[in-house]
C-alpha cells in the first residue's frame, strides 16, 4: 500500500456562528464546537483512508476563549499519526471577527478514528509520509499519546 502525505488529507472548514448556535450568554455552545471539531477531524481521516472512519477517542478539549455570534470559526485538521487501521487527527480552532480581522485561538483537540470497510470492520490505512520536521515532531508526540491510550485500555481490562 502506497503512503500518503500529510498535506493530501488536510482539511480546513469555515463556519459563520449564528444565533441558533448560541447559549443564553450569547456564546457559542461548546457542544456545537465539539461537533465541528469531530467533523473536521473525521473528514481528514476519511480523506486519508479513502473509506469511512468512526471516532473512537477524543483525548481532551479545553476552551481557551469564548466564541461569539457573528464570528467565523476556522477548524484546521491534519493527521499526526497512523497505525494499522487507526489515525490520530489534530484539530486547531480559531475564531475571527470578520469586521476587525482579529483572530483568537479558541481550542485544540486530538481525536482518534478507525477506518472501516463496507462491512463496518477495521480496514488497513495507508502509511503516513512525513516530509517536514514539524510533521516528524507531531508524529513522535502522537505516538506517545497513542501508547498512553493503549496503556489506559490495558489497565481498564485488569
Amino acid at each position: 500500500m502506497d503512503g500518503k502525505r500529510v498535506k493530501d488529507s488536510q482539511v480546513t472548514l469555515h463556519n459563520l456562528m449564528l444565533p441558533h448556535h448560541a447559549n443564553p450568554m450569547g456564546n457559542i455552545h461548546g457542544g456545537v464546537i465539539m461537533k465541528l471539531v469531530d467533523e473536521a477531524g473525521g473528514l481528514c481521516a476519511i480523506r486519508h483512508a479513502q473509506s469511512q472512519a468512526v471516532t473512537v477517542a477524543i483525548d481532551s478539549m479545553t476552551f481557551h476563549s469564548a466564541v461569539r455570534v457573528g464570528e467565523v470559526l476556522t477548524l484546521e485538521a491534519s493527521l499526526n499519526w497512523v497505525g494499522r487501521s487507526s489515525m490520530e487527527a489534530g484539530v486547531r480552532v480559531t475564531a475571527e471577527n470578520p469586521i476587525t480581522g482579529e483572530c483568537t485561538h479558541t481550542n485544540s483537540a486530538f481525536l482518534v478514528y478507525v477506518a472501516l470497510d463496507e462491512n463496518r470492520r477495521p480496514v488497513e490505512v495507508p502509511p503516513l509520509i512525513l516530509e517536514t520536521d514539524e510533521e516528524r515532531r507531531r508524529w513522535a508526540e502522537a505516538k506517545v499519546r497513542q501508547q498512553r491510550r493503549l496503556s489506559r485500555q490495558q489497565e481498564k481490562k485488569k
